[in-house]
């Protein structure tokens, strides 16, 4: 397939980037800063882009069978990058009918709100109260465009991200009442649940949850 990849110089990016070429797939990265991109692979294009440009993202997903997106920030202040940028990434899918979106969100978003209690205590009274209240609140914006969206969309969203091995042995779509969870997962089993959704219409209109 060809395959767009936003976001492909994050932690999450770099490893759908490499499980997709590996998996025979032509790839096609988008980055602001091509340079930040050091694979290098008969089957992957780097092209430069800014999300917030919809000139280039238009550009860059025409001819493109997929796209996955695992774009984040990092920033404390409010911010509608993320949100803006994915309004652009819909528009210029649905122009070109490119309908399978794979989009990287988190746990504790929309209705997996009460699974943030399952992230830990720093996450609970710090980390998402307070120091990521602006980015989740994008990202509630960001799910309800992709919701609104005539696109065949899966919405990913993983506990606690970590940069272990990819296992393939992981849970989604569990409940919120499931105590069970480990509240994290590596970014490259992450990457390896995204891009099974590629060919699996299973979450297809859904909000998986993913965990150990």
């Amino acid at each position: 397939m060809n395959l767009l990849i936003f976001g492909a110089t994050g932690g999450t990016g770099r490893a759908i980037v490499a499980q997709a070429l590996e998996q025979g797939h032509r790839v096609t990265a988008f980055a602001r800063n091509p340079a930040a991109i050091i694979t290098k692979h008969k089957n992957l294009a780097v092209v430069q882009g800014d999300i917030l440009d919809y000139a280039s993202v238009e550009r860059a997903v025409k001819g493109q069978d997929a796209v996955l997106s695992a774009l984040g920030t990092k920033a404390i202040w409010r911010n509608t990058t993320i949100s803006d940028g994915t309004r652009n990434i819909i528009t210029a899918m649905e122009k070109y009918g490119v309908e399978r979106f794979v989009f990287e969100s988190s746990l504790g978003i929309g209705d997996s709100k009460p699974q943030k209690r399952q992230l830990g205590l720093p996450y609970k009274i710090i980390i998402i109260p307070i120091l990521g209240r602006n980015m989740f609140q994008d990202k509630e914006i960001q799910e309800r465009y992709i919701m609104q969206s005539t696109l065949d969309w899966v919405i990913v969203r993983p506990a606690v991200l970590t940069n272990g091995p990819r296992t393939g042995v992981y849970r989604s779509d569990f409940s919120a009442t499931d105590t069970s969870i480990k509240a994290k997962i590596s970014r490259a089993d992450v990457a390896d649940f995204m891009l099974k959704q590629l060919t699996d219409d299973t979450y297809v209109h859904k909000t998986p949850s993913l965990s150990y």
